[in-house]
């Protein structure tokens, strides 16, 4: 990491979709093992190196909210009040959030609720090169993907073309991007359908 420590890397997770595919709010998912994704997701960014972890929460939020960890001053959440424009909203409303804590952090590592196969080591690989400037993600096999680290100095872009689904894709398809090879560690195929 080039600038700090970890600490001043805050994970935003998006949570805030209706699970369309899944058929219910994805937030709402409980494992095998009776985790909810929600948790589980917030727990592998702190475990990783962020913090504070923000949660965006839209669809069934005040159920969500009783599935979250309770890492009192460790994670956070928020409403996003135009969830329904799935993850543009989400993500504005995240690095919104993010803007506003104090110390304000050097980058922001966003994540997805829906991701289980995102580990700890990915999130703390990806971290390593934290810095106001930087534009990185993890990669699997080559492939791009999540979390995906954004330097403060390019929130307010992002934040700019952050509409419907496609979230930052836009504003990273146009800059260069580090890609941080992470298929050995993890993966983050996203989980449409239950089972």
């Amino acid at each position: 990491m080039t600038s700090g420590s970890a600490a001043t890397v805050a994970g935003v997770l998006l949570a805030a979709g209706e699970g369309r595919r899944y058929g219910r709010p994805k937030a709402l998912v409980v494992d095998e093992a009776g985790v909810p994704w929600l948790a589980s997701a917030a727990n592998v960014l702190l475990e990783g190196g962020c913090r504070p972890v923000v949660v965006v929460l839209g669809a069934s939020a005040a159920e969500a909210e009783a599935l979250l960890p309770t890492h009192a001053d460790a994670v956070t959440h928020v409403l996003a009040v135009g969830w329904r424009e799935v993850m543009g909203a989400s993500l504005r409303v995240g690095l919104t959030a993010a803007a506003a804590l104090r110390p304000q952090p050097v980058a922001v590592l966003i994540g997805l609720v829906d991701t289980p196969g995102v580990t700890r080591e990915v999130v703390a690989r990806v971290l390593e090169l934290a810095s106001p400037d930087v534009l990185a993600q993890a990669a699997y096999g080559g492939r791009p993907g999540h979390p995906v680290l954004i330097g403060r100095d390019h929130w307010r872009g992002v934040s700019a073309v952050a509409v419907g689904d496609r979230g930052a894709r836009d504003y990273l398809r146009e800059r260069e991007v580090v890609r941080v090879e992470c298929g050995d560690v993890g993966d983050d195929r996203d989980v449409d359908a239950p089972g």
